[in-house]
């Protein structure tokens, strides 16, 4: 998602608009902005009484965070050999927290380690 527009080009846009320079279709083309966003910006100043752009979301929220890492490394010192879908299984059994193989791998990576990837086929 694009970052929002400036302040100063909101605060230029409004003022046009309240001087009465064009009409919102007009301005849209004036100032390079969608049709759409002229009207957003000018619901969104008579309903808060600012043209600060809203909050962003937040994204999603990592299921290992930084304090869990020294458990999955501890993992992975126990048993070097042991199978990403081991390391979950023993992840979510020390922690209750449960994550995706591949999940288990970037957090390996990011830990600088290495693990068996597969199993040997008889």
């Amino acid at each position: 998602m694009p970052a929002p527009l400036s302040v100063d080009l909101r605060q230029r846009i409004l003022a046009a608009y309240e001087a009465k320079e064009g009409s919102q279709r007009q301005l849209a083309e004036r100032f390079k902005v969608s049709l759409s966003f002229i009207r957003d910006l000018l619901r969104h100043y008579r309903q808060t009484g600012t043209v600060q752009p809203k909050a962003r979301g937040g994204g999603a929220v990592a299921k290992v965070g930084k304090a869990q890492l020294s458990i999955i490394e501890d993992l992975v010192k126990e048993q070097p050999d042991a199978l990403l879908s081991e390391l979950c299984e023993r992840f979510a059994a020390r922690t209750g927290v449960e994550v995706s193989v591949s999940t288990m791998q970037r957090v390996v990576c990011q830990l600088k380690f290495s693990v068996k990837k597969n199993v040997d086929c008889f």
